[in-house]
């Protein structure tokens, strides 16, 4: 991998670091409100809601200048949405705030490894930035987790001003600091060279230009499967992230704090899945983990049956004193064997979208398709989600809902895949260059 490329993976994980402990501690500042069960998901909901609406605009932003100012000036709105929050603006607001800045970072994150790598490292790269991301998520959730702990915050506490009055204030004090590390490391990443054509500034014709990308990348045979894929993985797993927090309040009886660190072990197995799928999957052999996604979906669907009462209370591992009960256990393993089929079978499709988006569009342009297809995906399915939280249906309910959803729509686009392998052999074209 080339130099700049390490940069930008560390200025990616610190900023996705702060992503995650960010929402932790919004929850939290919710529950200081004491607001109602079903704005949870809302709060993701308010952070892509960007993605969506800006989606005919970041492209052109993004492939307007180095990508490295790009991520820097993106940044600096994140950190913006932070201190809005400390200030006392609603967290919904402000997390949308911070969605607005990570609309923007996104197609010059994910842009400019085109930009600097061939199409044959792509699955590679896409592996390690999924690795570097999911290791900050692991470690974001954790952080925010433990920063929000009566324990731990106690102690931040007693090192900010007298006017930050509970634990998600300080915590937020934190997460601006880190922010302002990945700052620093937008800074240091360099300019590729990559120039494109003059970008438009017309709303409406950025429209026009935006609704004619969408429209060539979903009528291309490789580009509407991996689009499918990842926009049914993004939203299915935005929604998941809510799922296994209430899952563990009702079945394992674990606070908010314990519950994000299941959502860390999830992000472990990722982590684990991303790096088998960059060793062994070549870009060519990307669309063989299809199947995968069916696997995951009854994977999550297993979820439902799970609780604490399946093992006796005195089953377990010490750790010293430290007694970690069975169930425990065996939830941690499962959960990292749905987030290992997660990692492995989206990491392929992200390179693949990447690789056919660069060739039939531009960096940016591409991967803004990408977004608007995925955060509205994310939006759909957290609606969903917040309506069935609203009705009370119980969790288990939700998740095998879930789960057969997830199975059937993989099935709908290998049969997809099929039909067009009939017509075209549209594999045949993995690979191939813009000239």
């Amino acid at each position: 991998m080339k130099k700049g490329f390490y940069t930008i993976m560390a200025a990616q994980f610190f900023s996705s670091l702060a992503d995650n402990a960010l929402l932790i501690a919004a929850i939290a500042l919710l529950k200081d409100l004491h607001a109602p069960n079903w704005m949870t998901p809302l709060l993701k909901l308010f952070f892509v809601l960007s993605y969506v609406v800006l989606a005919a605009f970041v492209g052109a932003f993004a492939d307007s200048r180095p990508k490295g100012r790009v991520m820097f000036v993106t940044n600096t709105i994140k950190v913006l949405g932070c201190i809005v929050m400390l200030f006392g603006a609603h967290p919904l607001i402000a997390y949308g705030i911070v969605g607005f800045g990570a609309a923007a970072y996104s197609p010059a994150k994910y842009g400019i490894l085109t930009e600097l790598l061939p199409p044959d490292r792509l699955v590679a790269a896409n592996g390690w930035i999924e690795g570097t991301t999911v290791s900050s998520i692991i470690l974001g959730t954790v952080l925010g987790g433990a920063l929000i702990s009566p324990h731990i915050a106690s102690h931040v506490m007693k090192h900010t001003p007298a006017s930050i009055g509970t634990p998600a204030e300080a915590a937020m004090l934190v997460i601006i600091s880190i922010y302002i590390i990945a700052a620093l490391f937008n800074l240091g990443i360099p300019d590729t060279g990559a120039r494109y054509p003059r970008q438009e500034r017309g709303p409406i014709k950025l429209i026009t230009d935006f609704a004619d990308c969408f429209t060539i990348l979903w009528r291309d045979k490789l580009g509407q499967i991996s689009l499918a894929v990842t926009t049914l993985f993004w939203g299915a797993g935005a929604t998941l992230q809510f799922i296994v927090l209430k899952w563990a309040e009702v079945s394992l009886d674990m606070s908010l704090s314990q519950a994000a660190i299941l959502q860390a072990v999830v992000a472990v197995g990722v982590a684990v899945g991303a790096m088998i799928a960059a060793a062994k999957v070549p870009l060519k052999k990307s669309l063989s983990v299809l199947p995968v996604g069916v696997m995951m979906g009854i994977a999550v669907m297993l979820m439902a049956f799970y609780t604490k009462h399946l093992f006796p209370e005195h089953w377990g591992i010490y750790f010293g004193h430290m007694h970690v009960p069975g169930y425990l256990l065996v939830a941690y393993l499962f959960l990292m064997v749905v987030g290992g089929l997660s990692g492995f079978f989206v990491v392929p499709m992200n390179a693949l979208l990447q690789h056919r988006g660069h060739v039939l569009l531009s960096a940016g342009h591409s991967i803004a398709v990408q977004n608007f297809n995925e955060n509205l995906s994310v939006l759909v399915m957290l609606c969903l989600y917040a309506v069935l939280v609203w009705l009370d249906v119980p969790v288990g309910a939700v998740i095998v809902l879930f789960g057969t959803f997830v199975c059937l729509m993989m099935w709908v686009v290998m049969r997809r895949h099929q039909a067009n392998q009939r017509a075209f052999d549209s594999v045949a074209l993995i690979g191939e260059v813009r000239h």
